[in-house]
């Protein structure tokens, strides 16, 4: 893990609630899992890439390395965010104590914007006290496709965690740390998610091979 500036993440420890119970990053779009395409982005704009998942480990690790949620159960994106801080703040303290900045992802984005790290950053840089900034469309906040700066590694854990364990949502959160909101509006369309078995099966049919 030496030489990793900046690790990417993918959030994938939903219930699948919205799929009848799925893992939601193992359905596929043209035959391959949805977080192949989301890891295969993400690795791009990134040094490394780690996904937090609740199930289907094995499958998981085909595409990067694989941690779960601090608790057990789905707790929702927050706690897969806190898990992460963790795993880099405790897990890996020396092979990461060089790494700056933590990008996150949901994993049933496939069409993420391919400048998400370089815009969130230059917002960053613009404003360097700023612990997290996340990206806005047209339409909504999309507090899940966030870069958080590392510089105070220890406290922002500890502020995730907390959070965590008031069932707060990434947005809540991101606003007690007055995170700084990266216009997207240009890039909308790149932010759409799939959310039920139907909109995969549109992906498949709007969408060709890549």
């Amino acid at each position: 893990m030496s030489g990793v500036h900046t690790l990417g993440v993918i959030l994938s420890g939903g219930a699948g609630s919205r799929v009848n119970g799925a893992d939601k990053g193992m359905l596929t779009i043209h035959g391959e899992p949805v977080v192949a395409r989301v890891a295969a982005t993400l690795r791009q704009q990134c040094d490394d890439v780690l996904i937090v998942a609740n199930r289907n480990h094995a499958e998981y690790e085909r595409y990067a390395r694989v941690i779960s949620d601090e608790v057990p159960g789905h707790a929702g994106p927050l706690a897969g965010v806190a898990a992460a801080l963790a795993w880099i703040v405790e897990t890996q303290a020396a092979a990461l104590a060089d790494c700056q900045w933590l990008l996150t992802t949901p994993v049933d984005c496939p069409d993420f914007p391919a400048d998400l790290f370089a815009r969130l950053h230059a917002a960053m840089e613009a404003a360097p006290q700023a612990t997290c900034a996340y990206a806005r469309d047209e339409h909504r906040l999309q507090p899940l496709f966030a870069l958080y700066s590392l510089r105070n590694r220890d406290a922002l854990l500890e502020s995730a965690r907390k959070a965590a364990a008031l069932h707060a949502s990434a947005l809540r959160w991101h606003l007690e740390l007055q995170a700084q909101e990266v216009d997207f509006r240009d890039r909308t369309e790149a932010f759409h998610n799939l959310n039920g078995p139907e909109d995969f099966k549109e992906y498949e049919r709007t969408h060709g091979r890549t």
